[in-house]
This record gives C-alpha cells, structure tokens and sequence, in this order.
C-alpha cells in the first residue's frame, strides 16, 4: 500500500534521471498529437514530426522558458497569469517553425494548442508517475511535551491544523 493510505508507509518513489525525461517527453508527446487532432490550425506531415516537435518543446520549455518568464515577469502579473498562456504560444509557434513536417497556421491556433498541450502532458504525467506528488499526514492533536516539527517519525516538518 502507499504512504497515502497506510499511516507510515514508505512514499512513492518519483521517477529520477532517463525515466523522469521519459515520463515528461511520452507526455508532451501525447499533449502535441491530441492538439493536433483537435486543432485544425495544427497539422503534422509523419508522426516522427510530433515526436521531434515534443523533444524541442520539452528542451526550449528547460532552457529558454525560465529566462523568458524572468525577463517578462511584469507583463505576466500585469496580465494576471494570461501572460504565461501567451509565451507558451509563442514558444510552441517558434518550435512549429523550427520543425519543416509540423505547421502551425496563426497565433490563436497556437494559444489553444499550448493550452491542449500543458493539460494533457500535466493530467498524463500525473498518471504515468512524472507528476508532483501530494503527502496527507493526519494528526490526532497536539503532541505532548509541547509544539514539535518533527512527526514521531522524523521525516520533517508537519502543519497541524
């Protein structure tokens, strides 16, 4: 059983190295063909395109991403959070243009793919073990002996509400 359902139990294990890229590249994958299904601005000529187009988004959304969400920090509070959809849609419009067999046809075309393609590679990274992991600690009071950080267990801090 998991740490989830059995107080004490060991917690799952989050994907490290080679299986962890895996997990992130079969997701965007997945993301990029159900944007292409369903998009009719988004089209592809073989299914090695979107593959390649999943590669390139994964290392530009590493590399590039985090400088551009620095760099435009104002623009995205500013906007409320919309900001984030737009550079998205501007990074998957770059990545279109860069792979010749995938083709992307106008701005709004990219909005909703990058919209398509963060939720699907979120809900399916999530399944397949990449996504984030949530830990639910019960508590049935205060400890004795005063406040305490550490659980009976030592394994770091709790919040008791």
């Amino acid at each position: 059983m998991n740490s989830l359902s059995e107080p004490g139990g060991a917690p799952p294990e989050k994907p490290r190295g080679w299986r962890r890229f895996l997990v992130g590249w079969v997701s965007t994958t997945l993301g990029v063909m159900l944007a292409d299904f369903l998009l009719p601005g988004i089209g592809h000529q073989a299914f090695s395109d979107l593959v390649i187009v999943a590669l390139l988004l994964g290392l530009v959304n590493a590399f590039v991403r985090p400088v551009l969400l620095l760099m435009t920090l104002p623009f995205v509070i500013l906007t409320m959070g919309i900001g984030f959809l737009i550079i998205n849609a501007l990074l998957l419009w770059v990545v279109g243009s860069i792979v010749s067999g995938f083709q992307i046809e106008g701005f709004w075309s990219a909005f909703f793919g990058g919209m398509i393609i963060s939720i699907t590679s979120s809900i399916a990274g999530s399944l397949l073990g990449g996504g984030a992991r949530v830990q639910v600690h019960r508590s049935r009071g205060r400890p004795r002996g005063g406040d305490r950080l550490d659980p009976p267990g030592g394994s770091g801090p709790v919040i008791d509400v």
